[in-house]
């Protein structure tokens, strides 16, 4: 196994800069500008050399060789886009489980331009929209995510599939963040009026 430097750099940032422009496709440009700044950081950028398939995360290669991966226990933990940051212990049901917490909109939309972004580097010219709802689909099962969210996530994706990104972006702007928006617009001041 090498050391892909140059190449993990390039991944990265091409996922990096695909995010970006979904995120500012619907609105949300601070999360677009600093989406998955932490792979930069030597606690991922380094493991991510080390372990660069090109064809999938580092992390699945890193936690097969040494039964974890340190990169994504440091990325989870940092990123609020990744449903693992909105862990928690139950103080309503007996013996406090772990569950999913439900993560705020903007945070789910990151996910989903996420997702669309890993599918697309992953796949390459074999991407369709179908991708991201599949792999959502083969590991939905394992994932501790809040129910609310679940249906959220999956509806998002599932748009994606049947009516296209364009469509996507439509609905993820106008309709799934609006409540947002409008509650950001009541934080503005409102226009001085000019004092005859």
């Amino acid at each position: 196994m090498g050391f892909h430097a140059i190449k993990h750099f390039k991944t990265i940032t091409h996922h990096k800069i695909l995010v970006a422009k979904g995120c500012f496709r619907v609105g949300l440009y601070r999360q677009g500008l600093l989406h998955d700044m932490s792979k930069y950081s030597p606690s991922e950028f380094l493991v991510g050399c080390k372990y660069y398939q090109g064809f999938r995360s580092p992390n699945d290669a890193e936690r097969r060789a040494k039964g974890y991966s340190s990169s994504w226990l440091h990325h989870k933990g940092r990123n609020k886009h990744h449903f693992d940051y909105w862990l928690d212990y139950s103080i309503d049901k007996p013996g406090h489980p772990i569950e999913g917490v439900q993560m705020p909109r903007r945070y789910v939309v990151e996910m989903l331009m996420d997702r669309i972004a890993a599918s697309k580097i992953y796949n390459g010219e074999n991407y369709t929209d179908h991708d991201p709802l599949e792999y959502f689909l083969k590991g939905k099962a394992h994932y501790m995510l809040h129910p609310k969210t679940e249906r959220e996530i999956e509806g998002l994706l599932r748009i994606l599939d049947q009516r296209g990104e364009e469509y996507l972006y439509g609905y993820v702007k106008y309709v799934y963040l609006a409540p947002l928006h409008r509650d950001f617009r009541k934080l503005l001041p409102k226009k001085r009026r000019k004092q005859a």
